[in-house]
């Protein structure tokens, strides 16, 4: 068995059966392509690397080899190995990681003098989704050519992941983001173009400039609910309160700390759906003490109401999602208690859980519209996909 086998499928089955060619080019970037090769292979794909000369001064075709337990493409033969990977089907997928500034210039020009410009040049007159992940400094970039030909790229469907502006670098993306783009790349795309907010966390209202008053949530599902977005091809922003958990790198993320922040944030929504899971504070200090109250020093703490939230952002939206948390309730209860927040706030559906029944990872819910109630359960995952169902049935 070749160590790449041991390996796979070990973090979940979403890319078993997808073949991802990933063409590598003459970055020093081109080190990263070891981990990130495995971490698809962790997910199922089968990966089959490509390498331009330039690429193996960097790193060896015998790393990827063992990387990938495939034989490197490093010189086009007899056998089209161009053609045989994207004509014929074989391929689901390229993704150009990392990819030069002349890499992308050649392929912009219908250039074929390397084995990755020859697989470009295939695909994308085959129509197989391409990502392209640049990585060259900042001046680089800026170039009037480079941008052009990125620009012309786009034109043509072509996808780009990053780079990441850093100190006059143009960063490559990391190993997470090119493993959801495989999966944006290769799943359905039933949200494209689709402005998804998820608003998630846990909202923090200051006692002093130390203590909070806050409620339980990891701000795990709105995560999930932003991952699976983003892998269905929505344009998914995540506004987040605190949370316990990562947050992703390749989705755009704005934070807020209190209901007060989030309500002015509030005013810049413009999207197609909103889902909202985040657990936000009922009541707020009346009074915030400067600096850190003494801890041998009693203090009295006066709550008041803070607003919902949830009509606020029903002025900006006609499709909003709320969550409701109860604990204890019947499932009779729970479900007439969360539509009548449903209907109080003219919402297009409502999740229900009972947060007894909750756990880290996983959850059980009631996804509740005017006219139907649906259980699901299992992993937060699984459960962010099927409410990713109902925003496609309805956009």
């Amino acid at each position: 068995m070749h160590p790449s086998e041991e390996i796979y499928c070990e973090k979940s089955n979403k890319l078993r059966g997808k073949t991802i060619v990933i063409g590598i080019t003459g970055s020093i970037a081109a080190t990263e392509c070891f981990s990130t090769i495995r971490e698809l292979i962790r997910h199922g794909a089968n990966v089959i690397p490509v390498m331009s000369d330039g690429a193996q001064e960097i790193i060896t075709p015998l790393s990827m080899e063992f990387a990938s337990g495939r034989k490197p493409v490093t010189k086009l033969t007899g056998k089209t190995e161009h053609v045989e990977m994207f004509d014929k089907g074989i391929a689901d997928a390229l993704l150009i990681y990392p990819a030069t500034a002349n890499t992308i210039s050649k392929i912009a020009s219908g250039i074929d003098d390397t084995p990755v410009t020859s697989m470009a040049t295939v695909a994308l007159g085959a129509g197989i989704p391409i990502a392209i992940a640049p990585a060259m400094h900042n001046s680089m970039m800026n170039h009037p050519a480079v941008k052009e030909n990125i620009a012309r790229l786009e034109s043509w469907g072509v996808s780009f992941i990053g780079p990441h502006l850093s100190d006059n670098r143009a960063k490559v993306a990391s190993k997470d983001e090119i493993v959801a783009w495989a999966f944006r790349l290769t799943s359905k795309d039933d949200l494209k173009k689709k402005r998804i907010l998820i608003i998630g966390g846990r909202s923090e209202e200051p006692i002093d400039d130390m203590r909070i008053v806050t409620n339980r949530s990891t701000g795990l599902m709105a995560v999930k609910l932003a991952e699976r977005a983003f892998e269905r091809g929505s344009d998914v922003e995540l506004w987040m309160g605190g949370t316990s958990v990562a947050l992703p790198d390749y989705i755009p993320i704005k934070r807020f700390e209190s209901v007060a922040q989030l309500c002015d944030m509030v005013r810049t929504i413009d999207h197609d759906i909103v889902i909202v899971p985040a657990a936000l504070a009922d009541f707020t200090p009346d009074h915030v003490e400067k600096g850190k109250v003494p801890s041998d020093q009693t203090f009295d703490v006066k709550l008041q109401p803070v607003p919902k939230v949830l009509p606020y952002i029903r002025e900006r939206c006609d499709k909003v999602i709320g969550f409701k948390a109860e604990s204890g309730m019947s499932k009779s209860d729970l479900i007439a208690k969360a539509r009548a927040r449903m209907e109080m706030y003219d919402l297009t559906a409502i999740v229900a859980n009972d947060i007894d029944a909750a756990g880290r990872s996983a959850t059980s819910v009631i996804l509740i519209t005017g006219d139907s109630e649906k259980e699901i359960s299992g992993p937060k995952g699984k459960v962010a996909d099927s409410i990713m169902d109902f925003c496609s049935g309805l956009l």
